[in-house]
């Protein structure tokens, strides 16, 4: 087996939430191992300009596909174009994410909801979408993209920290149900990324430094630093792992 089981070739992935930050990152590394890669973004002009440059970059297949990942319609939609441009569709990584801080007294039921239904509502709207043709290929691979605060907790983050946490347990049920169909799902669990997401930590120097005093490593992590586990999680090289929560957070859950 050796480097060979990394590789891609020939397999079709969809990544949500693919036109930016981790989301394009994993994207851009699947392309690279020989995957031809379809990008999902609420915006069509950020998905397409997404999958250019993927495409330009890695000499892969690359298409974009605007739609939101919360509605039924479209996230049917955008699984049935991958299937008929691509003719398959082999890896699926649920990235779209989005977090809103606030104490759970501040917390309204609007901006609950609309977390609740990206982080978690999405991935099984794409997951009940794919299941029938990965079982009928008799091969799949389900990346759910959860978070350390999905086994740890911080402050002000009672939405997007629940419903991680959901995730995780979304990847089990997934990956029992699958298992006899040549289907692994599992969860990659990222920590604190220098992503858009976290600009408003990052900028904060109180916040700032309260997570570096936390990451054993000293440092945040560099998004390029993921590409690797998406390969991992994505190829034959993970293919008596699933149901299982890979974090990667600069040491952060380990003490």
């Amino acid at each position: 087996m050796g480097l060979e089981s990394f590789r891609l070739d020939d397999r079709v992935a969809l990544v949500t939430g693919g036109n930016r930050g981790l989301g394009l990152v994993m994207a851009t590394a699947l392309a690279e191992a020989g995957a031809d890669v379809a990008v999902l973004s609420r915006r069509p002009e950020e998905a397409d300009k997404a999958a250019t440059g993927i495409a330009e970059a890695t000499g892969r297949r690359a298409l974009g596909i605007g739609a939101d990942v919360t509605q039924t319609e479209d996230v049917n939609r955008a699984v049935a174009t991958v299937l008929e441009r691509f003719g398959r569709l082999d890896i699926l990584i649920n990235n779209a994410g989005v977090n809103i801080r606030k104490p759970i007294e501040e917390f309204d039921e609007q901006s609950w909801d609309t977390v609740q239904a990206t982080n978690l509502k999405a991935p099984y709207l794409f997951a009940r979408a794919v299941g029938p043709h990965m079982k009928a290929q008799g091969y799949g691979r389900v990346i759910n993209v959860g978070s350390m605060l999905g086994i740890t907790a911080l402050p002000d983050r009672s939405a997007y920290a629940s419903s991680k946490a959901a995730v995780i347990q979304l990847t089990k049920v997934l990956a029992l149900e699958w298992a006899g169909h040549g289907i692994t799902v599992n969860a990659l669990c990222p920590g604190p990324f220098a992503t858009d997401l976290n600009i408003p930590v990052l900028e904060n120097p109180e916040t700032n430094k309260y997570f570096l005093d936390r990451l054993p490593i000293g440092r945040w992590g560099n998004p390029d630093e993921l590409g690797g586990a998406a390969i991992f999680l994505a190829s034959d090289a993970s293919s008596f792992m699933t149901g299982s929560t890979l974090v990667i957070d600069g040491g952060w859950t380990a003490q």
